[in-house]
Parts: C-alpha cells; structure tokens; sequence
C-alpha cells in the first residue's frame, strides 16, 4: 500500500499499457504497479534470453556442418536444450529484477518507463554473457 503522500499512485485514470509499448518520448507509457513492471521485464528477459540462446544454438550447429550424418539426429536436440535453459534462466532473472523494480518504483512513487523493463533485460542478457567467461587467477 502506498504511503500518505503517494495519495494519487498510480493516477485513478491508469491502464496497462499493451506490451510491448516501447513509446517515444519515454513518458508516454507508464508502469505503475509492481505485477506490471514484474510482466514486462519477465517477457523482455524471456524474449531475449531465448534470442541469445538461439543464436549460439545455430552458431554451434554451423560449426558442424560437413561432420559425418551420424551425428545429426543428435544435434537436434541442441535448439530444444538452449531453449529450456534460456526459459529458466530468463523465469528466475527477470522474475528477480522485475520484483525489486517494481518494488523500488512503488516504494518511491515514481512512474516507470516502459523502457526500463527492456533495458533490464538487456542487462540480464549481458550479465549472463559476462558470467560465462572464466576469470583465472586469484588473490
């Protein structure tokens, strides 16, 4: 429940925007409540974690071709693999951040772009491509 001073959050005249609603300028489109801005990230990261995911499914297909057909039946099902995988990760990292935006927007009474919920999910994407590098060394 917002505080006293947030009397008017969200506005009375409030509606979810249709997704995606990547309105130009920002402003236009606003999230208020912390389900709308958990959705919007949740199917950004989804989205893009599953393009990722299947760009390095065809990248490591392509590097297959001209091996023997023998190995073909297994490689199928590398796409199906990527894709359960990039479906989990994307559940628990984009229910993550869109809980606490939501959360830190509703908290403050700010309206949240719709932009945002996307460029958390890029986040997230860079986030998991940075982790997959191993770091050597120590102190």
């Amino acid at each position: 429940m917002p505080s006293p001073r947030c009397a008017q959050y969200p506005p009375p005249d409030y509606h979810r925007p249709r997704f995606p609603s990547l309105c130009w300028p920002p402003h236009k489109c606003a999230l208020y409540t912390v389900y709308d801005s958990w959705r919007f990230t949740l199917v950004w990261t989804l989205i893009l974690f599953t393009v990722f995911h299947l760009s390095a499914t065809a990248i490591a297909l392509l590097m297959q071709v001209g091996k023997p057909r023998s190995i073909w039946k297994y490689l199928l099902a590398v796409p199906i693999v990527y894709a359960v995988v990039a479906g989990v990760e994307a559940l628990v990292a984009g229910s993550v951040v869109g809980s606490i935006l939501g959360a830190v927007y509703m908290a403050a009474c700010y309206e949240m772009s719709t932009w945002i919920p996307f460029v958390w999910g890029l986040i997230n994407v860079l986030i998991l491509i940075i982790s997959s590098f191993t770091i050597q060394g120590g102190l």
